[in-house]
């Protein structure tokens, strides 16, 4: 389907509603309090910056949770980050080097802080970094929070990505879902505390390692942690802890962490979270004083606020890019680079179906789907084929994709040009969905309900996409289309309530493993919540992961993505180039991959707005 006509304005009655649209917009802002009372009507744009002190970054959600454990999206992770320190950061934009942070040294074989068979790491601490509430950081405060890392180890969760490295496996619970005795002992052996240092045993090399903990297992403080009821890093409490809800945990909603940004506050109904500037930080205390980032659905109102003055930086896709190169005073950063698969249609195999909204009836009724619908492979491939790569790239895109044929990206080790693409072809669409269920499919339709992100009109766009392609075969086949709030909407995804939904995967270390694991492994981010399995995916997984010969790896990788062609549990539709949307004022801003909402995310350290 193609787009030509996507947020342009064919006559005067749609000018005029869209003036009348767009003063509604501007009342219920100001109403709620997103727009200062003095920005009543449009006016001409700031040229100087109202409050150099306060930056404001407007996103289109809200957070999940504050918990450097439990959070495991950028938007979360954005704010954590700000908040808490990691051992190592990735140096200005690089995706390679890194620098030391809560470390004094990064180790490498050359400076003898990884032993020659890769398998212990010596990382001394840097000296003199207190948390936020006062207390000094030790190094017993950073052995507890990579064990609490690994341990809290909630479904759907990140504890992974520390797991296999350290202690060998993915995760602390057996088959049944109970925690493995051993857990406990093995994350103890792994992580070592000495007088200044961490010491880490791992059971064999890992390359990426260095990477890991350059994003991720922020330090927090155990004594703070224990004195508020969280975890206390004992075994004897773990249980209690190990696969945690939500909201069972202190840090959900509170922080202490050595940033150079404390929390003041989290509204969870406004979408907002404030930021505090942490004066006592061991670096030199930031420019900033105070940092907001509020979630706003409409892009109206994020557009009229930048172009007031009353925000600094905006969440804007490529269908606006025309609208906000034009605002004055604005400034658009192009060809941000980026290491993602964004975005893309997650299939569930198997849904859980008791109390469900999203599958209405639950039966293949023409009122429902079963809970297997996307068990079945003539099913995935007939919606891959339903759907307009082509025509979305150009049109909602703006041309700037690339078209994703694998769950690796470009720039990374394993990402092939030449891996077959789905295409849209609606006679094979067609052929597909005929066989399916027996041909039961057909003759009785579908009915279900697709979610998609509030604010992000691009997954929007992609869900009526596939709505309208699939009604143009069969006017049987019907999908409800709906936004929903982010929380709301992570908690439907990774519970495997939601039949087919639009989502995103940014690096968290720039390794193709991040990708091959989290898409395709059975273990992995989305398939644990989508019921996908492939025992031969998985092997060859982990036999790249260990692999140090980027031939051979390559060799892997090209045989995993050529299963992931034939058995589709995904739609992969583009790997993205992106751009930001900032007040010519705002100063500092360095663009990395793999800091999480980039490039509309921000490290708010270096940053300073000018006021001439």
């Amino acid at each position: 389907m193609h787009l030509e006509k996507m947020g342009r304005l064919s006559s005067e009655t749609e000018a005029e509603e869209a003036s009348s649209s767009r003063l509604k917009v501007l009342g219920r802002a100001v109403a709620s309090g997103l727009l200062s009372a003095a920005f009543c009507w449009p006016r001409a744009a700031q040229a100087l910056p109202a409050d150099t002190g306060t930056f404001t970054e407007l996103s289109i959600s809200g957070i999940d949770s504050l918990d450097p454990a439990w959070a495991y999206d950028g938007a979360s992770e954005e704010i954590i980050l700000n908040i808490y320190e990691t051992l190592f950061a990735f140096d200005k934009s690089s995706t390679v080097t890194l620098s030391p942070r809560l470390a004094a040294r990064v180790p490498s074989r050359r400076n003898g802080l990884i032993s020659k068979d890769g398998r212990t790491y010596v990382i001394p601490l840097r000296r003199g970094v207190t948390f936020q509430d006062g207390s000094p950081m030790t190094p017993e405060d950073v052995r507890y929070s990579l064990m609490r890392f690994m341990l809290i180890d909630r479904a759907g969760g990140a504890s992974g990505i520390l797991l296999r490295p350290l202690v060998g496996y993915d995760s602390t619970r057996d088959k049944d879902g109970k925690l493995k005795p051993s857990a406990w002992r093995d994350a103890s052996r792994a992580v070592e505390a000495g007088r200044d240092r961490i010491i880490l045993h791992l059971p064999k090399p890992f390359a990426p390692l260095p990477s890991i903990l350059a994003s991720w297992a922020p330090v927090a403080s155990r004594r703070w942690a224990a004195a508020h009821g969280d975890w206390d890093g004992s075994e004897k409490t773990l249980a209690k802890f190990n696969n945690v809800e939500k909201r069972g945990t202190w840090f959900f909603d509170h922080a202490n962490g050595t940033g150079p940004f404390r929390l003041e506050r989290w509204d969870r109904q406004a979408m907002e979270v404030v930021l505090r500037r942490h004066d006592r930080y061991w670096r030199k205390a930031a420019r900033l004083s105070r940092v907001i980032v509020r979630g706003v659905n409409e892009f109206e109102t994020r557009k009229l606020m930048l172009e007031a003055g009353d925000a600094d930086s905006i969440y804007a896709a490529w269908q606006v890019y025309e609208q906000v190169k034009a605002l004055p005073g604005v400034r658009v950063v192009e060809n941000v680079p980026m290491i993602e698969v964004n975005p893309m249609v997650l299939f569930t195999y198997h849904v859980r179906a008791p109390g469900n909204p999203f599958i209405g009836s639950g039966r293949l009724d023409g009122d429902g789907v079963p809970p297997d619908l996307f068990a079945d492979t003539d099913v995935r491939k007939g919606f891959a084929y339903a759907f307009d790569y082509a025509g979305f790239i150009r049109d909602v895109s703006r041309g700037r994709g690339t078209p994703a044929n694998g769950c690796i990206p470009k720039g990374l080790l394993g990402y092939d040009p030449k891996a077959p693409l789905f295409h849209f072809d609606l006679a094979k669409a067609r052929e597909h969905l005929r066989r399916a269920l027996k041909g039961a499919l057909w003759t009785r339709g579908f009915r279900f309900t697709m979610l998609y992100l509030a604010g992000n009109d691009e997954r929007g766009i992609i869900c009526r996409m596939l709505a309208r392609n699939l009604a143009s075969l069969n006017p049987r086949f019907r999908i409800d289309v709906r936004p929903s709030e982010w929380p709301a909407f992570l908690d439907a995804s990774l519970s495997g309530r939601l039949p087919a939904y639009p989502d995103a995967w940014q690096a968290d270390y720039p390794d193709p493993h991040n990708f091959a694991y989290p898409l395709m492994h059975s273990h992995g981010y989305y398939p644990k919540a989508q019921g996908y399995r492939d025992a031969e995916a998985d092997k060859i997984i982990e036999r790249a992961m260990s692999e140090t010969e980027p031939s051979r790896r390559r060799k892997l990788y090209a045989r995993l993505i050529a299963i992931e062609h034939a058995d589709v549990p995904h739609l992969l539709i583009e790997y993205p180039s992106n751009y930001r949307t900032q007040r010519t004022w705002v100063r500092g801003w360095v663009p990395n991959p793999v800091f999480p909402e980039s490039p509309y995310g921000a490290y708010y350290y270096p940053m300073w707005k000018t006021s001439s």
